[in-house]
Protein backbone atom coordinates (compact mmCIF):
# COMPACT_ATOMS: atom_id res chain seq x y z
CA UNK A 1 0.00 0.00 0.00
CA UNK A 2 2.96 2.11 -0.94
CA UNK A 3 2.39 5.72 -2.26
CA UNK A 4 3.77 6.98 -5.45
CA UNK A 5 5.64 10.08 -5.03
CA UNK A 6 5.11 11.58 -8.28
CA UNK A 7 1.53 11.12 -8.31
CA UNK A 8 -0.20 14.59 -7.85
CA UNK A 9 -2.14 15.41 -4.68
CA UNK A 10 -5.62 14.03 -4.89
CA UNK A 11 -8.76 15.39 -3.27
CA UNK A 12 -8.30 12.84 -0.29
CA UNK A 13 -4.67 13.71 0.08
CA UNK A 14 -5.48 17.80 0.23
CA UNK A 15 -8.55 16.54 2.52
CA UNK A 16 -5.84 15.21 4.74
CA UNK A 17 -3.77 17.65 4.81
CA UNK A 18 -6.41 19.97 6.22
CA UNK A 19 -7.41 18.42 8.84
CA UNK A 20 -3.79 18.36 9.49
CA UNK A 21 -3.27 21.80 10.10
CA UNK A 22 -7.13 22.41 11.47
CA UNK A 23 -5.69 19.57 14.26
CA UNK A 24 -2.63 21.96 14.46
CA UNK A 25 -4.73 24.85 15.43
CA UNK A 26 -7.03 23.13 17.81
CA UNK A 27 -3.52 21.92 19.80
CA UNK A 28 -2.57 25.73 19.94
CA UNK A 29 -6.34 26.75 21.01
CA UNK A 30 -6.37 23.56 23.28
CA UNK A 31 -3.10 24.96 25.19
CA UNK A 32 -4.65 28.76 25.90
CA UNK A 33 -7.61 27.30 27.09
CA UNK A 34 -6.33 24.69 29.43
CA UNK A 35 -5.24 28.10 31.64
CA UNK A 36 -8.63 29.30 31.43
CA UNK A 37 -9.80 26.04 32.27
CA UNK A 38 -7.56 25.40 35.72
CA UNK A 39 -9.36 28.76 36.73
CA UNK A 40 -12.99 27.46 35.56
CA UNK A 41 -12.18 24.13 37.69
CA UNK A 42 -11.23 25.78 40.92
CA UNK A 43 -14.63 27.25 40.83
CA UNK A 44 -16.74 24.55 39.96
CA UNK A 45 -15.07 22.51 43.03
CA UNK A 46 -16.29 25.40 45.43
CA UNK A 47 -19.79 25.39 43.90
CA UNK A 48 -19.29 21.19 43.87
CA UNK A 49 -18.84 21.22 47.30
CA UNK A 50 -22.07 23.49 48.35
CA UNK A 51 -24.01 20.96 45.86
CA UNK A 52 -22.86 17.70 47.50
CA UNK A 53 -23.40 19.20 50.93
CA UNK A 54 -27.35 20.05 49.86
CA UNK A 55 -27.59 16.80 48.31
CA UNK A 56 -26.33 14.82 51.36
CA UNK A 57 -28.45 16.59 54.23
CA UNK A 58 -31.87 15.90 52.39
CA UNK A 59 -33.17 12.55 52.74
CA UNK A 60 -35.60 12.86 50.20
CA UNK A 61 -33.48 13.27 47.29
CA UNK A 62 -33.23 10.32 44.28
CA UNK A 63 -29.97 9.28 43.73
CA UNK A 64 -28.20 9.38 40.88
CA UNK A 65 -30.09 7.77 38.08
CA UNK A 66 -26.93 7.83 35.72
CA UNK A 67 -24.97 5.75 37.94
CA UNK A 68 -27.32 2.87 37.42
CA UNK A 69 -26.72 2.92 33.75
CA UNK A 70 -22.95 4.25 33.34
CA UNK A 71 -21.31 0.39 33.13
CA UNK A 72 -23.99 0.13 30.11
CA UNK A 73 -22.47 0.27 26.43
CA UNK A 74 -25.61 0.28 24.30
CA UNK A 75 -28.32 -2.36 23.05
CA UNK A 76 -29.30 -3.98 19.98
CA UNK A 77 -27.49 -5.72 17.07
CA UNK A 78 -25.15 -5.63 13.84
CA UNK A 79 -26.96 -6.14 11.14
CA UNK A 80 -24.26 -6.66 7.67
CA UNK A 81 -24.64 -5.17 4.67
CA UNK A 82 -23.43 -6.57 0.95
CA UNK A 83 -19.90 -5.03 1.54
CA UNK A 84 -19.44 -6.38 4.33
CA UNK A 85 -19.90 -3.73 6.57
CA UNK A 86 -21.57 -4.27 9.44
CA UNK A 87 -23.71 -1.83 10.93
CA UNK A 88 -24.87 -1.04 14.99
CA UNK A 89 -28.85 -1.43 14.93
CA UNK A 90 -29.97 -0.27 18.24
CA UNK A 91 -29.17 2.66 21.17
CA UNK A 92 -25.16 3.64 21.78
CA UNK A 93 -25.51 5.96 24.64
CA UNK A 94 -22.83 8.79 24.69
CA UNK A 95 -22.78 9.12 28.54
CA UNK A 96 -19.63 10.23 29.77
CA UNK A 97 -18.58 7.93 32.54
CA UNK A 98 -15.51 7.04 34.88
CA UNK A 99 -16.17 3.17 35.22
CA UNK A 100 -15.42 0.18 33.21
CA UNK A 101 -18.13 -0.09 30.49
CA UNK A 102 -19.41 -3.50 30.02
CA UNK A 103 -20.27 -3.14 25.63
CA UNK A 104 -22.14 -5.75 23.47
CA UNK A 105 -19.28 -5.77 20.77
CA UNK A 106 -15.85 -6.62 20.56
CA UNK A 107 -13.98 -4.20 19.77
CA UNK A 108 -16.68 -1.22 20.40
CA UNK A 109 -17.92 0.62 18.16
CA UNK A 110 -19.93 2.69 20.50
CA UNK A 111 -21.91 3.38 23.89
CA UNK A 112 -21.16 4.97 27.22
CA UNK A 113 -17.28 6.14 27.11
CA UNK A 114 -14.01 7.58 29.85
CA UNK A 115 -14.40 11.41 29.40
CA UNK A 116 -11.27 11.77 27.87
CA UNK A 117 -10.48 10.40 24.54
CA UNK A 118 -7.90 8.23 23.13
CA UNK A 119 -5.26 10.36 20.93
CA UNK A 120 -5.87 9.14 17.29
CA UNK A 121 -3.88 11.64 15.04
CA UNK A 122 -2.52 8.36 13.36
CA UNK A 123 -1.51 6.89 16.76
CA UNK A 124 -0.33 3.27 16.36
CA UNK A 125 -0.29 1.57 19.62
CA UNK A 126 1.54 -1.61 20.40
CA UNK A 127 -0.14 -2.41 23.46
CA UNK A 128 -3.81 -2.93 24.15
CA UNK A 129 -5.57 0.11 24.87
CA UNK A 130 -9.08 1.19 26.82
CA UNK A 131 -11.95 0.42 25.14
CA UNK A 132 -13.63 3.31 27.26
CA UNK A 133 -11.25 5.61 25.73
CA UNK A 134 -10.76 4.56 22.42
CA UNK A 135 -14.61 5.06 21.58
CA UNK A 136 -14.99 8.54 22.79
CA UNK A 137 -12.07 8.58 19.27
CA UNK A 138 -14.53 6.92 17.74
CA UNK A 139 -17.41 9.80 18.81
CA UNK A 140 -14.83 12.30 17.14
CA UNK A 141 -14.79 10.82 14.02
CA UNK A 142 -11.85 8.15 14.39
CA UNK A 143 -11.52 4.77 12.23
CA UNK A 144 -9.75 2.21 14.97
CA UNK A 145 -7.70 -0.77 13.36
CA UNK A 146 -7.85 -3.30 15.86
CA UNK A 147 -6.01 -7.28 15.07
CA UNK A 148 -5.15 -10.47 16.77
CA UNK A 149 -1.53 -12.63 17.30
CA UNK A 150 -3.01 -14.03 14.25
CA UNK A 151 -2.89 -11.61 12.13
CA UNK A 152 -0.23 -11.54 9.85
CA UNK A 153 2.72 -9.69 10.69
CA UNK A 154 3.26 -8.15 7.20
CA UNK A 155 -0.81 -6.66 7.01
CA UNK A 156 0.00 -5.08 10.69
CA UNK A 157 2.64 -3.46 9.28
CA UNK A 158 1.30 -2.03 6.49
CA UNK A 159 -2.34 -1.08 8.16
CA UNK A 160 -0.04 0.67 10.71
CA UNK A 161 1.48 2.70 7.80
CA UNK A 162 -1.60 3.59 7.02
CA UNK A 163 -2.76 4.92 10.15
CA UNK A 164 0.38 6.95 10.75
CA UNK A 165 -0.48 9.31 7.50
CA UNK A 166 -4.10 8.97 8.11
CA UNK A 167 -5.53 11.64 10.46
CA UNK A 168 -8.77 11.02 12.55
CA UNK A 169 -7.22 7.24 12.75
CA UNK A 170 -5.44 4.97 15.39
CA UNK A 171 -4.39 1.08 15.79
CA UNK A 172 -4.26 -1.45 18.87
CA UNK A 173 -3.78 -4.95 19.13
CA UNK A 174 -7.29 -6.36 20.22
CA UNK A 175 -7.26 -10.11 21.90
CA UNK A 176 -11.13 -10.55 21.62
CA UNK A 177 -12.48 -10.29 18.38
CA UNK A 178 -13.60 -12.74 16.09
CA UNK A 179 -11.40 -12.21 13.18
CA UNK A 180 -7.59 -11.22 12.82
CA UNK A 181 -7.95 -7.51 11.65
CA UNK A 182 -11.29 -5.40 12.06
CA UNK A 183 -11.58 -1.74 11.64
CA UNK A 184 -14.53 -0.19 13.51
CA UNK A 185 -15.91 3.74 13.07
CA UNK A 186 -18.91 5.10 15.36
CA UNK A 187 -21.81 2.30 14.81
CA UNK A 188 -19.63 0.84 12.34
CA UNK A 189 -17.02 -2.42 12.10
CA UNK A 190 -15.89 -4.42 8.69
CA UNK A 191 -13.54 -7.45 8.74
CA UNK A 192 -10.84 -7.51 6.40
CA UNK A 193 -8.69 -10.20 4.88
CA UNK A 194 -5.72 -8.44 4.79
CA UNK A 195 -4.03 -4.86 4.19
CA UNK A 196 -4.56 -4.82 0.25
CA UNK A 197 -7.97 -5.68 0.71
CA UNK A 198 -10.11 -3.24 -0.99
CA UNK A 199 -12.33 -2.60 1.62
CA UNK A 200 -9.70 -1.06 3.79
CA UNK A 201 -9.37 2.06 1.71
CA UNK A 202 -13.76 2.29 1.02
CA UNK A 203 -13.68 1.93 4.88
CA UNK A 204 -11.21 4.84 5.18
CA UNK A 205 -12.75 7.01 2.87
CA UNK A 206 -16.52 6.78 4.10
CA UNK A 207 -15.35 6.62 7.89
CA UNK A 208 -12.63 9.15 8.94
CA UNK A 209 -14.52 11.38 10.06
CA UNK A 210 -17.91 10.90 8.13
CA UNK A 211 -21.57 11.24 8.42
CA UNK A 212 -21.64 8.79 10.98
CA UNK A 213 -19.39 11.30 13.42
CA UNK A 214 -21.43 12.17 16.28
CA UNK A 215 -18.92 15.32 16.69
CA UNK A 216 -17.45 15.93 13.69
CA UNK A 217 -14.04 18.20 13.87
CA UNK A 218 -13.66 17.18 17.44
CA UNK A 219 -10.04 17.03 18.55
CA UNK A 220 -7.85 13.86 18.77
CA UNK A 221 -5.11 14.97 20.10
CA UNK A 222 -4.48 16.02 23.67
CA UNK A 223 -6.12 13.35 25.42
CA UNK A 224 -4.62 9.73 26.55
CA UNK A 225 -1.45 7.81 24.82
CA UNK A 226 -2.30 4.67 25.86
Amino acid sequence: MGTDQHTPASPRAARIEEMRRAERARARRNRVLAVAASVVVVAGLVVGGVALVRSQSDPGKDKDTAASGDAKGGSGHFTTGADGVRTWSGKLSRTHVSTKVTYPMHPPVGGNHNPVWLNCNGDVYKEPVRDENAVHALEHGAVWVTYTDKAKKADVDALAAKVKRTPYSLMSPYADQDAPLILSAWGHQVGVKSASDPEVDKFFAAYVQGKQTPEPGASCTGGVMK
